[in-house]
């Protein structure tokens, strides 16, 4: 396990977003990314909440953005160098952002993600 302060893990968010291929981030429309820190749920290290973009319909309107949680703790704890938190942070992000995009977890995993 290693620690990585709040403000530095949620920089490392950041950066990983702004690594998105512009044809993905471009298409990212009314969804929040935010790092929890505290644990977050057993055997999670990120959310997605919404409704994926596969699956919006003209009826799509007037709703909340959508959300992907990063959470802080659950990350740290499998980690143990700070390359390490960087790397899962980053393949967390991709996980969730392909679940934005309608990708299940079982191709996710084919993927590698």
């Amino acid at each position: 396990m290693i620690e990585v302060d709040p403000e530095s893990f949620e920089l490392m968010v950041a950066t990983a977003l702004d690594s998105l291929p512009p044809e993905f981030s471009d298409l990212m429309k009314n969804v929040a990314v935010l790092v929890e820190h505290g644990p977050g749920p057993r055997g999670l290290l990120g959310l997605y909440e919404g409704i994926p973009l596969t699956n919006r319909t003209t009826n799509y309107a007037g709703v909340l953005p959508d959300r992907i949680t990063i959470y802080r703790l659950a990350i740290c704890a499998i980690c143990q160098t700070e390359a390490d938190v960087v790397d899962q942070v980053r393949r967390t992000v991709i996980h969730e952002v392909g679940h934005y995009f309608g990708i299940s977890d079982d191709r996710l995993r084919e993927l590698g993600w």
